[in-house]
């Protein structure tokens, strides 16, 4: 039973990544879709592009995917994030709480988790709505390469 004196510290304070639950560790999505945009690395110097082109299955209104469950199935290279896999990849965006967690730092004060608000992460500016132009059917790769941006890179000043 825990002290009714002491607040209730949330879970992503109290836990490593390793040690959440599965509906913990799903709840960590902020819903942004920052990480489904498709991305372009350079081969010589591993430097990480981001472009404003979102993976097919990527609902950008509602920021989330069409088939979360069967994802792996239909788009060969999306990546399973994991405990291990979030420490590994370099391509997770400076916002992502999953990186943030990761990297020891606290989520961020528009965090559903933390405004306990799900629309919290669209009023802060930080999810694809209405920054997507087309999805990656849609788009060749000469087209891909001018579609770099650098918006999911920065962290929003906070809105007064």
């Amino acid at each position: 039973m825990s002290d009714p004196t002491e607040p209730d510290i949330p879970f992503w304070r109290t836990k490593t990544l390793e040690e959440m639950s599965e509906a913990e560790w799903e709840s960590l999505c902020d819903g942004c879709g920052r990480c489904c945009l498709v991305k372009l690395e350079d081969e010589d110097t591993g430097e990480i592009a981001y472009t404003d082109v979102a993976c097919r299955l990527l609902d950008a209104g509602a920021c989330r995917c069409r088939d979360y469950v069967g994802r792996q199935a239909v788009i060969a290279d999306c990546v399973r994030l994991t405990p291990e896999t979030v420490r590994r990849l370099r391509w997770l965006p400076p916002s992502c709480a999953y990186r943030r967690l990761a990297e020891g730092r606290d989520l961020l004060p528009w965090h559903p988790l933390v405004s306990g608000r799900p629309d919290s992460v669209h009023e802060a500016g930080i999810s694809v709505r209405g920054r997507v132009s087309a999805t990656e059917d849609e788009v060749s790769l000469p087209e891909l390469v001018r579609r770099v941006v650098a918006w999911p890179e920065r962290i929003p000043r906070r809105r007064n």
